[in-house]
């Protein structure tokens, strides 16, 4: 699969000169919606005998509309973790455009002349909702108009699960609300993402439940505060665990923290990346009157996970 980033104006002498379909969306999250793009996308495809190309951008369109600031905006997915899930659904090429004030001021019928008939389209794939401009004046209604007959347009419909649009914004309010289980059945995928493993107080230790320390990505959307089964990916292997996200409530008013007690596992790993995938929520944090009621809680927890990780 090539990955090629783009940015306006368009140096086309990266884009091949062949025709393609080409699914269109930010895809954060490349959650069970998207997905049903990607499929149908790849289904046109395998049917033109076309390559399948994706587009995303590298950073939210609406912070330059919205005028809002880069680090007030957090993601499900980075751009590599998005890559990765276009090539399990199938893509031949990834086009990364870089979002700026350039890109941002082009006319719908700008963008669609250069960044749909100029990376040769000869279908797009897009969601019911997707935009390219104004939402009043480009949408997917709109979009034969622009298309002038040069390709064929596709809308795939609204997805949802209990009657409820399955959407990026959705699952980030379940995300902050710890309800990783129906996070994990909107996404079609157990939500993860990378983190560094870095130096903590070490108490877990001392209490006979060593952590790993993870920073993740800093626009990373992570898991509201709670105690949570996990599985940790490190040197190709995984390995079960519990995680807290939480101020360590016990030892007074501490900035936020996610801390991993990885089972069978005692290697000194600090600088280095590993994978966290989200299982199962377990409790609220809770804030211990002694620490000798924190390591009974924490080996019920214990218990609990490695039964949840048994059955299933």
């Amino acid at each position: 699969m090539q990955v090629i980033h783009i940015s306006e104006p368009i140096d086309y002498s990266k884009i091949e000169n062949q025709n393609i379909v080409l699914a269109m969306g930010f895809f954060d999250g490349v959650h069970q919606g998207h997905q049903a793009v990607l499929s149908e996308a790849k289904k046109q495809a395998v049917k033109s005998n076309l390559k399948l190309a994706v587009m995303t951008f590298d950073c939210y369109p609406k912070m330059f509309f919205k005028k809002i600031k880069p680090d007030d905006v957090n993601y499900l997915t980075t751009v590599e973790k998005r890559i990765s899930l276009f090539e399990k659904y199938g893509a031949d090429i990834v086009y990364i455009a870089h979002f700026d004030k350039n890109l941002a001021k082009l006319s719908p019928q700008d963008f669609v002349d250069k960044y749909m008939v100029g990376l040769h389209a000869k279908i797009l794939v897009a969601g019911f909702d997707y935009t390219y401009g104004k939402r009043e004046i480009a949408n997917m209604q709109t979009l034969p108009q622009y298309a002038q007959n040069r390709f064929k347009v596709i809308e795939v419909s609204k997805k949802t699960m209990r009657n409820e649009k399955i959407g990026t914004t959705k699952i980030k309010r379940l995300l902050n609300e710890g309800k990783i289980e129906e996070i994990n059945c909107l996404l079609g995928y157990k939500f993860n993402f990378d983190g560094e493993v870095v130096h903590g107080k070490a108490r877990g230790r001392t209490l006979g439940f060593p952590t790993l320390n993870i920073k993740p990505f800093k626009q990373q959307c992570i898991p509201g505060i709670g105690v949570y089964a996990v599985k940790v990916k490190y040197d190709n292997r995984w390995y079960e665990g519990m995680a807290s996200v939480s101020h360590n409530e016990t030892f007074g008013d501490n900035p936020l923290t996610i801390e991993i007690n990885v089972f069978d596992f005692d290697q000194m790993i600090y600088g280095e990346q590993v994978e966290i995938e989200w299982d199962k929520y377990l409790r609220a944090p809770i804030k211990f009157e002694s620490v000798d009621e924190l390591i009974e809680q924490l080996n019920e927890d214990k218990k609990v996970t490695k039964m949840y990780f048994e059955n299933n």
